[in-house]
Order: structure tokens, then C-alpha cells, then sequence
């Protein structure tokens, strides 16, 4: 494969920084933009010293950033605000970082003649599905600010692809896990709750009777696919990216094995996510190969990292998802 430069908007987070991992062990030199908001450092401790790596602490919606995307070949734009809640209470703010930020990461592109940009959507969009498996046809029906920014983001993109000749793409994450899954944030994802819990002897906080089931897809899976989706000659696309399987919470908690305490189901959320990938897979060939069971196995192996992570409560978890419940209700 050519050597590229490649940009990593959110390089720092938890799948931009295992993206950094495979451009470099492919041979490419990477240049992250992170405002270590999320992620940080820490998840690319492990290349110090790499020649090939430029990290910079920006924020993509307010610092400059044109000069990094000079002699850039690839752009791949993670970075985005995450989180239900937050995104319910400072929607400006969201707006601002996931829509403005991707107009001006757009635009730095454009102006160094990047011949490649990759947008990361979020399955969000579908909100309450009618199916299951989803497919990219299904109606789009954003249920809070975070969703509705992740597509406005992705109609963006698009769009500057239609009207400025940019070769864009776009895929539709559906529930991500693997080594450095996020751990803070309002009430943050699944596996990091549940792994601090784990660590601190504490009950798992399963929502409702846990029969939701997930369409829980592993990093190196949701990267194989940002590989593939970057080097094809495919363009102006939207395409889901899952485990073409998928698997409910009480699964999860068998897996990790510990106590459970329920707690209240929370509006606008589905039963079921579950991608439908047959026009990605058609495309390009790629499939996930990563089985549930040893994604599990490697999360656990790799445990320790959730040692510092908030461990949450019922009564915590209360207290942080009560706008959630205020306003979606």
C-alpha cells in the first residue's frame, strides 16, 4: 500500500486513537487533531518517541487548524461531542462541535486539496427504528441533540461533496466497543460503566429486564472498515458499519459475570439496534470478524484500564439522566 499522509480529527478518543494505531502500522504518518475533551494523551502514550505521529490540542470548532491539513492525502473526521444528556442541556454547544466543527474541517480540506474525506455518522439518526435489521433507507429520527448534529454533520458533508467536487463518504457507527470505550461523560457507554463496576464489586446497572439487545461491533472491526471504506473508489456514499449480529445487555452481563441491580428503562431509546451491512459488505467485501464472546474476553484482559473510571450507582445514574427523562419523556 502507497504511503499517505492521513489526518485524524479526534485521534486521542477512544476509535480515533485505535485508527492512529493501524495508519501507523501500516506505514503511514499521521497527524491527530484532539482537544483532549474526551480522550487525551494517554491513549497515545504508547507511540511516544513515533517520528511519523504530530499530535495537536485543538478545538476544531474555534483554534485554527487549516496549516495541519497541509499535504494531507486522507482526512478521517471522528471528532464529535458525545452523550445523550449533555446534549439536551447545552444543544448550542453541541451544534457548534458537531456541525460547525465539521463546516470548518470541511473547509480546511477543501482549501489543501485533500483528495479523501471520511465522515464517522452514528446510528442514532434511525432513533426507533420500525426495523431491525436497519437498513440506510430506513427514516431518519433523531430523538435528542446529539443525534440530530451527528446527521446534520453527515448531510454536511455530503453535501460539500455534491456542490465542491470532494471525494466524501460517510459511515454509520452503530454500538462500538473494545479497549479504551470511553469511561466518563454523562453516564458513559456500557461496557466502561459496567467494567468499573465490575472492578469496584459494585452491581451491574441494567436498564429495564436487559432483553435490549445491541448491535455491539468491535474496534478493530469499525477500523478494518474506515481502512477499506477510505481506499475504495466509492463516493458520496452512506453505508452502516456493524457486527451483523446482535446481542442483548443480560448476554453481556453473563459474559462479565457479576450481580445486577435494574433500573428504570429511559424514553427514546430502542429495543433493538441491529445493522443492516449487506450494501457495505456488497461494496467492498468487508465483514466484522471479531466474535461478542472474545471481545469480551479481550475487554476483560485489558480491565484494569477502568480502574480510575466514575463508578455509577442507581442513584447516580438517577441524578445524571434526569434531564434525559424531563425532556424526552
Amino acid at each position: 500500500m502507497t504511503s499517505t499522509r492521513s489526518l485524524v480529527t479526534g485521534g486521542a478518543g477512544f476509535i480515533g486513537s485505535h485508527l492512529v494505531d493501524r495508519l501507523l502500522a501500516d506505514g503511514h504518518e499521521v497527524v491527530v487533531i484532539d482537544d483532549f475533551s474526551v480522550g487525551g494523551p494517554r491513549n497515545l502514550a504508547h507511540h511516544a518517541g513515533e517520528r511519523r505521529l504530530s499530535v495537536h490540542q485543538r478545538d476544531i470548532a474555534r483554534d485554527e487548524i487549516d496549516p495541519l491539513f497541509e499535504g494531507v492525502d486522507r482526512v478521517f473526521h471522528l471528532a464529535a461531542r458525545a452523550d445523550i444528556v449533555p446534549s439536551i442541556q447545552m444543544p448550542t454547544l453541541y451544534h457548534d462541535a458537531n456541525v460547525t466543527g465539521t463546516v470548518r474541517v470541511l473547509e480546511a480540506a477543501r482549501a489543501a486539496g485533500v483528495g479523501r474525506f471520511l465522515y464517522t455518522a452514528s446510528s442514532s439518526c434511525y432513533g426507533i427504528p420500525d426495523t431491525c435489521p436497519t437498513p440506510e433507507t430506513a427514516e431518519i429520527r433523531p430523538q435528542y441533540p446529539y443525534a440530530l448534529t451527528k446527521w446534520l454533520g453527515e448531510q454536511t458533508v455530503l453535501h460539500w461533496g455534491r456542490v465542491y467536487g470532494m471525494s466524501v463518504i460517510s459511515l454509520r457507527f452503530f454500538n462500538v466497543y473494545g479497549p479504551r470505550v470511553r469511561t466518563a461523560g454523562t453516564y458513559g457507554a456500557v461496557f466502561g460503566v459496567f467494567l468499573a463496576q465490575k472492578l469496584a464489586g459494585r452491581p451491574f446497572t441494567v436498564v429495564g429486564d436487559g432483553t435490549q439487545t445491541r448491535d455491539f461491533t468491535h474496534v478493530s472491526d469499525i477500523v478494518e472498515a474506515m481502512v477499506v471504506a477510505a481506499g475504495s473508489g466509492i463516493d458520496g456514499e452512506v453505508f452502516n458499519i456493524g457486527s451483523d449480529a446482535c446481542q442483548s445487555v443480560n448476554r453481556l452481563v453473563e459474559l462479565l459475570e457479576g450481580p445486577v441491580v435494574h433500573i428504570p428503562r429511559r424514553p427514546g431509546e430502542p429495543d433493538c439496534t441491529f445493522a443492516d451491512v449487506t450494501r457495505f459488505r456488497q461494496a467492498t467485501g468487508w465483514s466484522a470478524r471479531v466474535s461478542f464472546e472474545e471481545g469480551v474476553r479481550g475487554m476483560l484482559a485489558q480491565i484494569e484500564y477502568w480502574r480510575e473510571a466514575p463508578v455509577w450507582t442507581p442513584e447516580t445514574i438517577a441524578e445524571a439522566t434526569r434531564e434525559w427523562f424531563r425532556c424526552l419523556s
